[in-house]
């Protein structure tokens, strides 16, 4: 009770700072006033327009995730068990992770145009290296007399993998859900912004060029809510599957 109290204490200061820039500034097309833009949110949330779009950057961000997920984990348990092939791959790891993502824009729009692939792509590419390099940092540091001693009683390979491999990667695999969705959120937006056709970002993009500063707030606002609910649900299905699947 005491967290909430104080959750809403920090919601209602910054509310106040903006009511207060909003004044001093007196600017509507830079900073419209909380009280605007809350109204046009009751608005756009009414729309189903915009909850069409609110779903179509939803499942983007799910889809992008799913993939690091599938493809990343057992990349990283494949190169953290095999030395050599890591330390062939980690120059084109680390590449992949540097080039910027304004880069990946260029390429998937000479490639396909505004469309769904293109931040799909671009939000998979820019979390499957922090995927993999979580995943082989989890693999080596693995209990090795853990290891040792089910070599020892013959314990079955499948079993091994399942209790003792996944099992005690289960904290690097929460972690890397839990910094991937919220960054997932932020390159969907700005990929649907510059090389989308659909979604959120495309409908900030809409409201900028039509100077709706109210609906660009409004839509941020959209974004931010659902980028923190889904975080949260995320967080909460994580902790009781740490609870129910523990290492052997």
């Amino acid at each position: 009770m005491k967290t909430l109290s104080r959750s809403l204490t920090g919601i209602l200061i910054f509310i106040l700072i903006w009511q207060i820039v909003a004044l001093l500034l007196n600017k509507p097309i830079i900073v419209p006033s909380p009280t605007e833009t809350l109204k046009t949110l009751w608005r756009l949330l009414a729309d189903p327009v915009i909850m069409a779009a609110a779903f179509q950057t939803a499942w983007k961000v799910f889809l992008a995730l799913g993939l690091v997920l599938v493809l990343g984990i057992p990349a990283g348990l494949l190169l953290g068990l095999m030395e050599g092939l890591y330390d062939m791959s980690r120059p084109v790891i680390m590449l992949i992770q540097a080039v910027p993502v304004i880069s990946w824009l260029s390429l998937v729009l000479f490639t396909w145009g505004p469309s769904w692939e293109g931040p799909v792509l671009i939000a998979f590419l820019s979390l499957l290296p922090m995927a993999i390099l979580t995943t082989v940092s989890g693999v080596r540091n693995l209990d090795q007399n853990l290891l040792e001693m089910a070599r020892v009683y013959e314990v079955d390979k499948k079993k091994i993998i399942k209790d003792i491999y996944l099992g005690s990667l289960l904290p690097f695999i929460i972690a890397i859900i839990d910094v991937s969705i919220g960054h997932a959120w932020k390159v969907i937006l700005v990929a649907e912004y510059l090389a989308g056709n659909s979604g959120l970002g495309r409908k900030i993009y809409d409201a900028r060029y039509f100077v709706a500063v109210a609906d660009m707030w409004a839509l941020t606002l959209i974004a931010v809510i659902l980028g923190l609910l889904t975080e949260r649900l995320i967080k909460i299905g994580l902790r009781r599957a740490s609870k129910k699947w523990m290492p052997a």
